[in-house]
Order: structure tokens, then C-alpha cells, then sequence
């Protein structure tokens, strides 16, 4: 089994808020997101990674001010995706307080942005994200914009083109699955990390503990991105005062919780799950 497996966070960003949806749409407000990174960061996460939902709509990426913040705050590793296309697009979020950034737009529309962004910040810095929608006939194809462009490009492919450009990870997120608790597309995944040399994140369909153990042992992710199980947990347990101050959809805070298929967990009870599955993750 892989040694080091990380467990990552991710906060879907809309505005000042937390948002999570399903299928990468539907967004609701969860809260402020640079409380949820505190408890994150304290609870032992080994990364975040922060996604900027409507930047596409923008073409830019609007997080500096909360990365500055939050930065000041925890001292794991940021990750920053949304709205970045151009290498000064990069340089201007790393400055804001990021360790790494997720490029998916502007990657597939221009894949030499890759390249020049690991020739001039390092591999280790530069995460290509996926989102795949699996076909009928079985074949998974990327989109962009939150699952909803077409690209036309084969997951696979455009992975192995990925790892021979040097960026220092990839993303996997299977749209089908994200947001439902349905548990991770365990196929794609493997087929992904079978394909490349570089570590892949899974991300989206996690709604247990069970999910993120199957993943890293069938699917042979190198870490797993989570976010509903996480983030409903901290909803049950934790008050806040979001739900008063901040904008858009803020129904699901003021209403009775519902979390449907989720068996929310935190942090170190997830690790400590995975440690009796013998799977090595840090501890804190």
C-alpha cells in the first residue's frame, strides 16, 4: 500500500462564501470558508484546496483576498483553482499566499500554459484538474466550467499529455458522482493512475468513511479531496454565525439539517478509520 496518503479538503468558493452542490451545480451556501479552513488545518487536514466555482464566468480567479487571509492562519499547503489562464494569472495568486495552483480551462484551450507555468514555478506547484462525464459507451471524456463544456478530449489521453508536459499532480473528479455521496468512481480513477507517473487526487462522490478507504485501495489514488462529509459535519457540531451575514442561497444553514446519503465524519476519525485499514496517513 502507498505510504503518505493525504486527506485535502476542498472549498467550492462562490463570492465571500462556502457553497457545496451536486454534480457541480445547485450551489449552496455552507458558510465563511476561512472558518472552515481553521478547523481543517487544526483537525490535522494535510492540505487544502481552495476553487473559485464562478470563475469561469469572470475569466479570473477572485480568492487573493481570502488566501492572504487564510494563509496567515494554517501551514499546509494551499492549492487555488478558478479563473487562472494566464501565467501572470499564477504568479498573482502564489504572491496572494497559494503554495500551489489548479489549471483546467485554460489547460485544455492552451496545454503549452503547463509547461510554462512548471518552467517557471517548478512541477511541484502546477495541479491539472479533470472533470470527467462518463459516456455511453463506457469511454469518460473531460469537460470544463464545472462539468458543463464539452471538450471532446478522452480522459486518458489528455491525462498521459498532462504528466508529459510535467505538472506535478492531477485532479480526477467524476462529475456523475460528485456532490451525491454515491461513493468515488473507483474505475476512473484507477484508470487514471494506472495511465500516469504522477500522484492523482480523487475527488467527488465520497459519503462515508468506507468511500475514501476504497479509493486508495482499488481506485490507487495517492490522496483524496473531500468536501460534504467534512463540511456537514462542522455544520452539526460547530456554531457559526454564517448563516446571518452571508449572501445567496442560505436556506439549508437556517433550516432543520438534512444530509441525505452523507455519514459525516471529521478529520481524525476518517484517519484513524483509514489507519485501521492499514492505510499510512499522517496523524496529528
Amino acid at each position: 500500500m502507498k505510504k503518505n496518503i493525504r486527506i485535502i479538503p476542498r472549498l467550492d468558493i462562490k463570492g465571500p462564501n462556502l457553497v457545496k452542490g451536486i454534480h457541480l451545480e445547485g450551489l449552496r451556501v455552507m458558510g465563511k470558508p476561512e472558518e472552515f479552513a481553521k478547523f481543517y488545518y487544526e483537525q490535522g487536514a494535510d492540505e487544502l484546496i481552495f476553487q473559485d466555482v464562478v470563475a469561469s464566468l469572470y475569466e479570473r480567479n477572485s480568492l487573493h483576498d481570502i488566501i492572504t487571509k487564510t494563509a496567515k492562519q494554517i501551514y499546509i499547503p494551499i492549492t487555488v483553482g478558478g479563473g487562472l489562464r494566464t501565467i501572470e494569472d499564477v504568479k498573482s495568486v502564489l504572491r496572494a499566499g497559494a503554495d500551489k495552483v489548479c489549471l483546467n480551462t485554460a489547460a485544455i484551450r492552451n496545454p503549452s500554459v503547463i509547461r510554462d507555468a512548471v518552467l517557471r514555478f517548478g512541477s511541484s506547484t502546477v495541479v491539472v484538474a479533470i472533470e470527467a462525464i462518463k459516456q455511453s459507451d463506457g469511454k469518460y471524456l473531460a469537460y470544463t466550467d464545472n462539468g458543463r463544456e464539452h471538450t471532446g478530449m478522452e480522459v486518458i489521453k489528455w491525462a498521459q499529455q498532462i504528466d508529459e508536459m510535467g505538472a506535478g499532480e492531477i485532479v480526477i473528479t467524476s462529475v456523475d458522482k460528485e456532490g451525491t455521496g454515491e461513493g468515488f468512481d473507483i474505475e476512473l480513477v484507477r484508470q487514471v493512475a494506472q495511465s500516469v507517473s504522477v500522484p492523482v487526487i480523487a475527488h467527488g462522490g465520497a459519503g462515508k468513511k468506507e468511500d475514501v478507504a476504497e479509493v486508495i485501495s482499488k481506485g490507487f489514488a495517492d490522496a483524496v479531496s473531500i468536501a460534504s462529509i467534512l463540511h456537514y459535519d462542522y455544520i452539526k457540531n460547530n456554531q457559526s454565525n454564517s448563516a446571518s451575514d452571508t449572501e445567496g442561497n442560505v436556506e439549508f444553514l437556517k433550516a432543520k439539517r438534512s444530509f441525505h446519503k452523507f455519514e459525516t465524519t471529521t478529520l481524525p476519525e476518517l484517519k484513524k478509520y483509514l489507519c485501521e485499514q492499514e492505510i499510512s496517513c499522517r496523524i496529528i
